[in-house]
């Protein structure tokens, strides 16, 4: 009887180890499809030239990984903010993504409220001419509480400062829902990086054509912890289009 016993319990404990295998296995596909690779991004899928912008929020880049690990071909690293703000990691960030192969681009995050000549000042202190290899951006998110027609004279004016420093025009930041607000018709001249975090592009009120779109701010990417920008030409926009002239 007792020999019966311990083979019917062995039987019971072998079957019951199977069933527990398989549903920890079942478990296991489930959570692969629900929680695929982060780093297979929109770059490892299609054809379109994608790029990152960066600044002291991502800490340290391992550059090295960002180069010659990944899909990107641009960076736009922020430089300045207002009139007196340099970003921290941008001296280090422009020399390690040059040796690493990327076209190199800096920002300008504009203050609408801080005097322009200053601005221009502190960004020409860190955006040297002979370290671009893409045209200046102007990062334009905030009206400063003026409103549309007073901002826009002080964009405009900082706008024709920077391209006279630089001899060409800047390419212009901005998202969807401000452009549409407070630019619409107003910067036909200009090449547009549009920012809105969906699945299709945006449209803009004005249904102009633009260059970039920004498409997350939480993309992922070997060489970079946590969360970064990601953009792409839209179309048959290239790089060449937004390539620093040096006159």
């Amino acid at each position: 009887m007792k020999k019966k016993q311990i083979v019917l319990g062995t039987l019971l404990f072998f079957y019951t180890s199977q069933l527990w295998a398989q549903d920890v296995q079942q478990s296991q596909d489930m959570l692969a499809v629900e929680r695929p690779n982060l780093y297979v991004q929109c770059e490892d899928t299609c054809q379109h030239i994608h790029g990152l912008d960066l600044s002291h929020y991502q800490g340290n880049v391992f550059w090295e990984t960002v180069g010659d690990k990944t899909n990107m071909t641009y960076v736009y690293l922020k430089a300045t903010e207002g009139g007196d703000r340099i970003d921290a990691t941008f001296e280090r960030n422009i020399e390690m993504a040059h040796r690493h192969g990327l076209k190199v681009g800096s920002y300008h995050f504009y203050r609408p409220l801080t005097d322009q000549q200053k601005q221009l000042k502190n960004f020409m202190s860190q955006c040297l001419l002979g370290e671009q290899d893409l045209i200046p951006m102007i990062d334009i998110e905030s009206t400063g509480g003026l409103s549309t027609d007073v901002f826009c004279d002080s964009l405009f004016y900082f706008l024709d400062l920077v391209e006279e420093a630089y001899h060409q025009k800047p390419l212009l930041y901005t998202f969807r829902n401000f452009y549409n607000r407070h630019l619409a018709g107003k910067i036909d001249d200009y090449h547009l990086m549009v920012a809105m975090y969906t699945d299709d592009p945006p449209v803009l009120a004005d249904d102009r054509d633009y260059t970039m779109w920004q498409y997350t701010a939480k993309g992922r990417i070997v060489g970079i912890n946590g969360f970064v920008d990601k953009s792409r030409f839209m179309g048959k926009h290239n790089l060449r289009e937004i390539r620093f002239k040096h006159h």
